[in-house]
């Protein structure tokens, strides 16, 4: 790829829908929306809530959207429950009460549908972003990576499309890359010693999830999702580990090359060859679910 270019058999492919972001059904609801990926990230986030912004917001959510919204892996689910709480166009504002409650994966993938919708190149990012605190910690994040014919891949969040919510000292549609890394990045970062793992990952009620082993799980994600699989982030396959303890050479070695591949510029065709080549990379028909509030399962994707 040279810079503002995209080659056809890469643009074709972001351009059309995965088995995730296929509106299936429900594509008659995407008539008559804006085509600017701003005007669409705001879309995306009229219709939905964060899990966590009931807490930070004082909105309130069920206890069972709570548990259940953001499981949808599919966005013709994700449809199914917005239109059946209100019947609206989607260019409509939802109220709180009506919208579906996920997470930053659910706003990326559902703001990602409606770009390829309209024939613009976009995919999910798994990384970290640091501007959800002020301590340098970078929080486990999904955002999209769409292109603009004249400035190549630029990242948006429409999880912050909101500057009433979400005031940033930047355009939520031209995410500055250094505030959020892919997590190859942040894998690089982290195996040179620039930066600490442990700065890396979610901060729970019960304690962090952080560490090499939380990177190199986003590495394996934004891998997936760069080959339009686009799944839970909860969803488990492949060759890890769980804790630091349990990463090996081996581990490393593999997640080395993956981030060459996912950091930084993306060569499109590595990119599809590691992920078709490589059975600790590719997603399985069946992936184990780790469900923050349904506990673990057996899943077989679409």
């Amino acid at each position: 790829m040279t810079a503002h270019r995209l080659a056809p058999e890469e643009a074709a492919f972001y351009a059309s829908q995965s088995a995730f972001s296929d509106p299936g059904e429900f594509v008659g609801w995407y008539t008559d929306l804006p085509r600017d990926a701003g005007a669409l990230a705001r879309v995306v986030r009229e219709v939905m809530v964060h899990r966590v912004e009931g807490g930070q917001f004082g909105v309130p959510i069920a206890a069972d959207r709570m548990r259940d919204d953001a499981e949808s892996r599919y966005v013709d689910d994700i449809l199914r429950l917005v239109v059946d709480r209100d019947g609206a166009p989607l260019a409509e504002r939802r109220e709180l009460a009506d919208r579906f409650v996920g997470i930053c994966r659910d706003f990326t993938l559902l703001h990602v549908s409606l770009l390829r919708h309209v024939g613009v190149p976009a995919r999910l990012r798994s990384g970290f972003a640091d501007y959800f605190g002020t301590d340098g910690f970078h929080s486990d994040h999904v955002v999209t990576e769409y292109w603009d014919e004249e400035r190549g891949w630029l990242l948006a969040d429409a999880q912050i499309a909101d500057s009433g919510w979400y005031p940033m000292p930047f355009d939520p549609t031209d995410v500055p890359r250094d505030r959020f890394l892919t997590a190859g990045e942040a894998w690089r970062l982290v195996r040179s010693g620039a930066a600490d793992p442990k700065s890396f990952g979610l901060r729970l009620p019960d304690g962090p999830m952080v560490g090499e082993w939380f990177v190199a799980g986003n590495v394996r994600l934004d891998l997936a999702a760069l080959n339009k699989v686009e799944t839970l982030l909860w969803d488990v396959w492949g060759t890890g580990a769980e804790s630091d303890d349990g990463m090996t050479g081996e581990i490393r070695a593999l997640y080395d090359t993956a981030a060459r591949v996912t950091g930084g510029e993306v060569p499109f065709a590595a990119a599809r060859a590691l992920f078709a080549g490589h059975d600790g990379l590719r997603t399985p028909a069946t992936v184990l679910s780790l469900a923050p509030f349904n506990g673990p399962a057996q899943v077989t994707l679409r």
